[in-house]
Protein backbone atom coordinates (compact mmCIF):
# COMPACT_ATOMS: atom_id res chain seq x y z
CA UNK A 1 0.00 0.00 0.00
CA UNK A 2 1.28 3.46 -1.22
CA UNK A 3 0.37 6.58 -0.21
CA UNK A 4 0.26 9.33 -2.66
CA UNK A 5 1.09 12.34 -0.62
CA UNK A 6 3.97 10.78 -0.13
CA UNK A 7 5.26 10.06 -3.00
CA UNK A 8 7.85 11.76 -5.34
CA UNK A 9 7.26 12.45 -8.93
CA UNK A 10 9.71 10.07 -10.04
CA UNK A 11 8.48 7.17 -7.95
CA UNK A 12 4.73 7.91 -9.13
CA UNK A 13 5.88 8.09 -12.76
CA UNK A 14 7.36 4.42 -12.38
CA UNK A 15 4.38 3.17 -10.25
CA UNK A 16 1.85 4.56 -13.49
CA UNK A 17 3.83 2.54 -15.55
CA UNK A 18 1.89 -0.58 -14.38
CA UNK A 19 -1.84 1.81 -14.08
CA UNK A 20 -2.22 0.85 -10.45
CA UNK A 21 -5.54 1.33 -8.67
CA UNK A 22 -6.31 4.50 -7.13
CA UNK A 23 -8.41 4.68 -4.09
CA UNK A 24 -9.92 7.98 -2.94
CA UNK A 25 -11.09 8.59 0.56
CA UNK A 26 -14.25 10.95 1.32
CA UNK A 27 -15.95 11.72 4.33
CA UNK A 28 -16.66 14.26 6.45
CA UNK A 29 -16.31 16.55 9.95
CA UNK A 30 -19.52 16.66 12.21
CA UNK A 31 -20.35 15.38 15.22
CA UNK A 32 -20.33 11.97 16.51
CA UNK A 33 -21.76 11.76 19.88
CA UNK A 34 -19.79 12.32 23.05
CA UNK A 35 -17.07 9.34 22.40
CA UNK A 36 -16.14 9.55 18.86
CA UNK A 37 -14.15 12.50 17.04
CA UNK A 38 -15.60 15.15 14.46
CA UNK A 39 -13.49 13.24 12.09
CA UNK A 40 -14.98 9.84 12.18
CA UNK A 41 -15.74 9.31 9.14
CA UNK A 42 -12.60 10.51 7.64
CA UNK A 43 -10.26 8.42 9.59
CA UNK A 44 -12.77 5.44 8.99
CA UNK A 45 -12.77 6.03 4.72
CA UNK A 46 -9.27 6.16 4.88
CA UNK A 47 -8.75 3.29 7.12
CA UNK A 48 -10.81 1.23 4.76
CA UNK A 49 -8.96 2.68 1.33
CA UNK A 50 -5.33 1.68 3.31
CA UNK A 51 -6.58 -1.80 3.74
CA UNK A 52 -8.35 -2.30 0.81
CA UNK A 53 -5.17 -0.87 -1.03
CA UNK A 54 -2.94 -3.34 0.47
CA UNK A 55 -4.60 -6.53 -1.48
CA UNK A 56 -5.28 -4.59 -4.84
CA UNK A 57 -1.67 -3.06 -4.99
CA UNK A 58 -3.44 0.50 -4.89
CA UNK A 59 -2.35 3.92 -4.01
CA UNK A 60 -3.93 5.82 -1.84
CA UNK A 61 -5.07 9.60 -2.13
CA UNK A 62 -5.50 12.18 0.33
CA UNK A 63 -8.23 12.28 2.22
CA UNK A 64 -11.22 14.80 1.29
CA UNK A 65 -12.53 15.80 4.66
CA UNK A 66 -15.71 17.91 4.04
CA UNK A 67 -18.49 15.99 2.86
CA UNK A 68 -22.43 16.82 2.71
CA UNK A 69 -23.17 17.15 6.37
CA UNK A 70 -26.11 19.69 6.41
CA UNK A 71 -28.17 17.82 8.98
CA UNK A 72 -25.44 18.93 11.47
CA UNK A 73 -24.56 22.52 10.23
CA UNK A 74 -25.56 24.34 13.08
CA UNK A 75 -23.52 22.38 15.77
CA UNK A 76 -20.11 23.54 16.45
CA UNK A 77 -17.30 22.05 14.28
CA UNK A 78 -19.53 20.89 11.61
CA UNK A 79 -17.93 21.58 8.13
CA UNK A 80 -20.70 21.14 5.41
CA UNK A 81 -20.02 21.65 1.60
CA UNK A 82 -23.38 21.95 -0.78
CA UNK A 83 -24.36 18.62 -2.66
CA UNK A 84 -23.37 20.70 -6.05
CA UNK A 85 -19.99 21.70 -4.98
CA UNK A 86 -18.86 18.46 -3.88
CA UNK A 87 -20.28 16.97 -7.03
CA UNK A 88 -18.14 19.59 -9.08
CA UNK A 89 -15.07 18.78 -6.34
CA UNK A 90 -15.18 14.80 -7.27
CA UNK A 91 -15.58 15.30 -11.28
CA UNK A 92 -12.59 17.39 -11.13
CA UNK A 93 -10.56 14.77 -9.06
CA UNK A 94 -11.84 11.81 -11.88
CA UNK A 95 -10.62 13.44 -14.17
CA UNK A 96 -7.31 14.48 -13.02
CA UNK A 97 -7.17 11.02 -11.79
CA UNK A 98 -8.02 9.34 -15.60
CA UNK A 99 -5.11 12.09 -17.23
CA UNK A 100 -2.59 10.71 -14.81
CA UNK A 101 -2.60 7.64 -16.06
CA UNK A 102 -4.03 5.44 -13.25
CA UNK A 103 -6.17 1.96 -14.43
CA UNK A 104 -9.29 2.95 -12.48
CA UNK A 105 -10.49 4.86 -9.57
CA UNK A 106 -11.88 3.79 -5.97
CA UNK A 107 -13.98 6.48 -4.45
CA UNK A 108 -14.45 5.48 -0.65
CA UNK A 109 -16.67 6.89 1.26
CA UNK A 110 -17.08 6.44 4.57
CA UNK A 111 -20.01 9.43 5.01
CA UNK A 112 -23.81 8.43 3.81
CA UNK A 113 -24.86 11.48 3.02
CA UNK A 114 -22.12 11.84 -0.14
CA UNK A 115 -23.56 8.44 -1.68
CA UNK A 116 -26.20 10.14 -4.10
CA UNK A 117 -23.61 13.14 -4.96
CA UNK A 118 -20.75 10.33 -5.70
CA UNK A 119 -23.60 8.07 -7.91
CA UNK A 120 -24.21 11.26 -10.09
CA UNK A 121 -20.59 11.76 -10.77
CA UNK A 122 -19.94 8.10 -11.72
CA UNK A 123 -22.68 7.99 -14.22
CA UNK A 124 -21.60 11.37 -15.59
CA UNK A 125 -18.38 10.52 -15.77
CA UNK A 126 -19.40 7.52 -17.67
CA UNK A 127 -20.99 9.39 -20.23
CA UNK A 128 -17.63 10.93 -21.44
CA UNK A 129 -15.22 8.01 -20.54
CA UNK A 130 -14.41 4.58 -20.20
CA UNK A 131 -12.01 5.49 -17.28
CA UNK A 132 -13.58 2.75 -14.51
CA UNK A 133 -14.60 4.63 -11.42
CA UNK A 134 -16.15 2.72 -8.74
CA UNK A 135 -18.12 4.30 -5.72
CA UNK A 136 -17.67 2.00 -2.07
CA UNK A 137 -19.82 2.88 1.05
CA UNK A 138 -19.43 -0.10 3.13
CA UNK A 139 -21.25 -3.05 0.65
CA UNK A 140 -23.08 -5.87 1.93
CA UNK A 141 -24.04 -3.70 4.92
CA UNK A 142 -27.72 -5.56 6.05
CA UNK A 143 -25.86 -8.74 5.94
CA UNK A 144 -23.18 -7.45 8.24
CA UNK A 145 -25.62 -6.29 10.73
CA UNK A 146 -27.70 -9.85 10.69
CA UNK A 147 -24.09 -11.53 11.71
CA UNK A 148 -22.24 -9.33 13.72
CA UNK A 149 -24.40 -6.39 15.89
CA UNK A 150 -26.38 -6.78 18.75
CA UNK A 151 -28.49 -4.05 18.86
CA UNK A 152 -30.86 -2.38 16.07
CA UNK A 153 -29.97 0.24 13.57
CA UNK A 154 -32.29 3.71 14.20
CA UNK A 155 -34.61 3.27 10.95
CA UNK A 156 -31.61 2.15 8.84
CA UNK A 157 -29.04 4.87 9.27
CA UNK A 158 -25.70 4.16 11.05
CA UNK A 159 -24.35 7.50 12.92
CA UNK A 160 -22.21 7.36 16.25
CA UNK A 161 -23.57 3.70 16.63
CA UNK A 162 -22.60 0.17 17.11
CA UNK A 163 -20.94 0.08 13.84
CA UNK A 164 -19.12 2.68 13.43
CA UNK A 165 -17.76 2.76 16.89
CA UNK A 166 -16.33 -0.92 16.60
CA UNK A 167 -14.55 0.02 13.53
CA UNK A 168 -13.18 3.23 15.20
CA UNK A 169 -12.39 0.91 18.07
CA UNK A 170 -10.15 -1.41 15.38
CA UNK A 171 -9.13 1.59 13.26
CA UNK A 172 -8.28 4.52 16.04
CA UNK A 173 -9.07 3.25 19.48
CA UNK A 174 -6.96 5.71 20.76
CA UNK A 175 -9.75 8.10 19.91
CA UNK A 176 -12.71 6.49 21.29
CA UNK A 177 -14.15 6.91 24.51
CA UNK A 178 -16.15 4.61 25.56
CA UNK A 179 -16.94 5.78 29.22
CA UNK A 180 -18.77 8.37 27.33
CA UNK A 181 -20.74 6.03 24.91
CA UNK A 182 -24.42 6.43 25.16
CA UNK A 183 -27.23 4.59 23.85
CA UNK A 184 -30.23 6.81 22.14
CA UNK A 185 -32.98 6.32 19.44
CA UNK A 186 -34.31 9.21 19.04
CA UNK A 187 -38.47 8.93 18.43
CA UNK A 188 -39.01 8.98 14.50
CA UNK A 189 -39.89 12.27 12.68
CA UNK A 190 -41.62 12.45 9.67
CA UNK A 191 -40.24 16.36 9.29
CA UNK A 192 -36.87 14.81 9.07
CA UNK A 193 -37.86 11.91 6.87
CA UNK A 194 -40.35 14.01 4.43
CA UNK A 195 -39.34 17.96 4.93
CA UNK A 196 -36.07 19.71 5.95
CA UNK A 197 -35.48 18.93 9.95
CA UNK A 198 -32.20 18.90 11.15
CA UNK A 199 -31.11 15.12 12.29
CA UNK A 200 -29.62 18.13 14.98
CA UNK A 201 -32.25 18.97 16.80
CA UNK A 202 -33.35 15.16 17.39
CA UNK A 203 -30.72 12.87 19.67
CA UNK A 204 -29.89 14.84 22.71
CA UNK A 205 -26.64 13.09 22.69
CA UNK A 206 -25.96 12.87 18.67
CA UNK A 207 -26.02 9.22 19.02
CA UNK A 208 -28.49 6.72 16.49
CA UNK A 209 -28.10 3.51 17.85
CA UNK A 210 -26.10 1.61 20.84
CA UNK A 211 -22.85 2.46 20.75
CA UNK A 212 -22.04 0.95 24.51
CA UNK A 213 -22.00 -2.79 23.26
CA UNK A 214 -19.05 -1.82 20.45
CA UNK A 215 -15.75 -4.22 20.20
CA UNK A 216 -12.64 -4.18 18.24
CA UNK A 217 -13.17 -7.66 17.61
CA UNK A 218 -16.38 -6.70 15.82
CA UNK A 219 -14.96 -3.72 14.22
CA UNK A 220 -11.70 -5.93 12.53
CA UNK A 221 -14.50 -8.88 11.74
CA UNK A 222 -16.46 -6.50 10.31
CA UNK A 223 -13.45 -4.66 8.58
CA UNK A 224 -12.26 -8.05 7.17
CA UNK A 225 -15.58 -8.87 5.28
CA UNK A 226 -15.90 -4.87 3.69
CA UNK A 227 -12.28 -5.30 2.71
CA UNK A 228 -13.66 -8.93 0.53
CA UNK A 229 -16.66 -7.60 -0.41
CA UNK A 230 -14.53 -4.66 -1.98
CA UNK A 231 -11.76 -6.40 -3.67
CA UNK A 232 -14.41 -8.60 -5.27
CA UNK A 233 -16.14 -5.69 -6.63
CA UNK A 234 -13.17 -3.91 -7.89
CA UNK A 235 -11.72 -6.64 -9.53
CA UNK A 236 -14.99 -7.45 -11.46
CA UNK A 237 -14.97 -4.08 -12.05
CA UNK A 238 -11.20 -3.62 -13.99
CA UNK A 239 -11.70 -7.55 -15.45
Amino acid sequence: MTLLAEMTRDEITERLATRPVALLPIGATEQHGHHLPLGTDNYLAEDYARRIAERVDGIVLPTVPFGYSWVWKDLPGTVTVGHRTLEAYLTDVVESVERSGFGMLVIVDGHESNTTTMKYVVRDHAERSTFPVVRLFYPGLSALFREHLESDTWHGMIHACEFETSLLLDARPDLVDMDRAVSEYPPFSEEYAYGAEQLGVLSDSGVFGDPTVATPEKGRVMFDALVDEAVRIIDKARA
